[in-house]
């Protein structure tokens, strides 16, 4: 009623406001409205203010993507900043889920929800034989480089639709590799796979034995593809012709870029534009966006905590512990 008669009582006063609200049985008196406008904010007012501060400030930072969860588990981990705005290393005092819920109403945030939407054929089945499917859509994994998966999907931008390719890492949902180009030549899934396969060996990861599972278009089938599968001793799989479910996680990723990125941030102009930002959306995603299969980390951050218990020395567990959480 406070804020309905600061509203109002411009055009009104506040004394008829109060009489009129008080004849509809929501009684008020002047003197009570005047009470509320002197009395001091309350703690909890104080309180909430500097939480409804750090959440915009985190939205802000994060594609405004966020919901509840998301939120709230980023909000409990993050560190009391210094006046240069640097991490002290104490942490903020911990906030329910229910408190981060009720203050996004209040700011009327809510989380990025995925959509159905019609989309080009991006699939075009290969014609010659195929390898079984090493999955059966089991989409977990032991170790990183257990298991990869790769897709295609398309940005409709000003100049027409550009196609991006993911792999992804099965065990920590990690993008490993990608590529965006303007036609659905090999190259695009080759591209991706290259680049995939430079920043694993880049980290000294033997990728014999890893498993490479994709649909049956013929940018995983081709000759080149597969060829360069084989040379690394990659094990390729492809799921059934026409079932979606057997590539659900490469499906996923894509769901998850189009409406965290390409919904949200259109229109697209060009190629470039769209390369620009997946780099940075991709950026974000390993090393920062909260993962639910990573129990909330990023997935960068989840397979430091693999390679640390694996190799618990105090300066490993310490340098991925101080790095990443």
């Amino acid at each position: 009623m406070i804020s309905y008669i600061d509203e109002h009582k411009d055009q009104f006063g506040v004394e008829p406001i109060c009489t009129v609200l008080t004849e509809a049985g929501a009684k008020i008196a002047p003197s009570t409205y005047y009470a509320a406008k002197t009395r001091p904010p309350s703690s909890r007012a104080l309180a909430d203010a500097a939480l409804d501060e750090r959440i915009r400030a985190t939205d802000e930072a994060n594609y405004e993507v966020f919901g509840v969860m998301k939120m709230w588990k980023v909000l409990n981990r993050q560190h009391v900043l210094d006046e240069h705005g640097e991490p002290t290393g104490v942490r903020y005092p911990p906030v329910a889920r229910c408190t981060v819920a009720r203050r996004m109403k209040a700011l009327g945030l809510v989380g990025a929800v995925a959509g159905d939407h019609k989309q080009p054929r991006t699939t075009v089945s290969a014609k010659d034989g195929h390898p079984a499917d090493q999955l059966n859509r089991d989409f977990t994994a032991a170790a990183p480089d257990d298991r990869w998966v790769a897709d295609i999907t398309y940005v409709p931008t000003w100049a027409g639709f550009v196609y991006v390719a993911f792999v992804m890492d099965l065990y920590s949902r990690r993008i490993v590799g990608w590529r965006v180009t303007a036609s659905l030549h090999t190259d695009l899934a080759l591209d991706a796979l290259e680049q995939a396969i430079w920043q694993r060996q880049r980290q000294g990861r033997d990728l014999t034995g890893l498993v490479h599972h994709a649909d049956r278009g013929v940018q995983y089938r081709a000759i080149r593809y597969t060829e360069r599968l084989e040379e690394l001793g990659i094990v390729a799989s492809v799921g059934s012709k026409g079932d979606s479910y057997d590539n659900a996680a490469a499906e996923a990723l894509n769901r998850v870029f189009k409406t965290e990125l390409i919904r949200r941030r259109g229109p697209w102009k060009t190629l470039e534009h769209v390369e620009l930002e997946t780099l940075r959306w991709v950026d974000w995603y390993n090393t920062t966006r909260p993962h639910s299969w990573c129990d909330y980390l990023a997935p960068a951050a989840y397979e430091h905590d693999h390679y640390a218990a694996h190799n618990p020395s105090p300066a490993t567990a310490a340098e991925a512990h101080t790095t990443l959480h």
